[in-house]
């Protein structure tokens, strides 16, 4: 018999979350929480849900992993000719959520997106193992392909291709984004449901600190 998930709770009682011991900057709070996560061996700690809406209004997601975090906002790769990437085109605004259940932790994200400079994808591009590089230059990515066997025999392909070199060239329609962010939420969960919720909004060239009932 299947387990009932109505009946399905946890009562969170890891940590609290006060907004007069948050930084007045969002993102000195998210490194701390993400160190966090990761020093608290959460499975892939930088993994993250992208959330972005096509032309019609429909929005669509899926998870990416957060690959640098810097002063301009978050750093994520991906296929240019991807559905998220065509989306992104036509609306370049997205959101992003980490959640890091070890820590009963959540953070949202929204902002503005634009790509990052093709010298910087291509540094992380040659940063990355060989047969990743190989994998990217492999997959037209979301393209419909007949059978898994035409995808691998194109990779064996390349693979021998660049092999004497140990790297593959940077393809034209793969890279980086990046997500300056003008708004966050904190979530800590807390018991009885009355989970602590920390906001932060960009106005007037400065971060607005505001919580929100649960």
């Amino acid at each position: 018999m299947s387990k009932d998930i109505s009946k399905m709770r946890e009562n969170y009682k890891k940590g609290f979350l006060l907004e007069d011991q948050v930084p007045q900057d969002p993102i000195v709070l998210f490194q701390e929480w993400l160190h966090e996560a990761i020093n608290s061996d959460v499975l892939e700690a930088n993994a993250m849900n992208l959330a972005t809406v096509n032309k019609d209004g429909r929005p669509s997601s899926r998870i990416v992993l957060l690959k640098e975090v810097m002063e301009g906002g978050f750093v994520f790769y991906t296929n240019y000719s991807s559905r998220k990437a065509q989306e992104m085109q036509e609306r370049p605004f997205a959101a992003i959520n980490f959640l890091w259940l070890e820590l009963e932790r959540q953070v949202r994200i929204e902002g503005v997106i634009s790509k990052v400079s093709r010298a910087q994808s291509e540094e992380y591009f040659h940063s990355r193992p060989y047969g990743s590089q190989i994998g990217s230059l492999t997959s037209h990515q979301s393209k419909t392909i007949s059978d898994r066997a035409l995808l691998e025999k194109r990779y064996e392909a390349n693979y021998k291709k660049y092999e004497a070199e140990g790297k593959a060239p940077l393809p034209e329609d793969w890279g980086g984004y990046v997500l300056k962010p003008d708004y966050f939420e904190f979530w800590q969960g807390r018991e009885s449901r009355l989970h602590d919720r920390i906001t932060y909004e960009f106005s007037d060239e400065k971060w607005i600190i505001n919580r929100l009932e649960p």
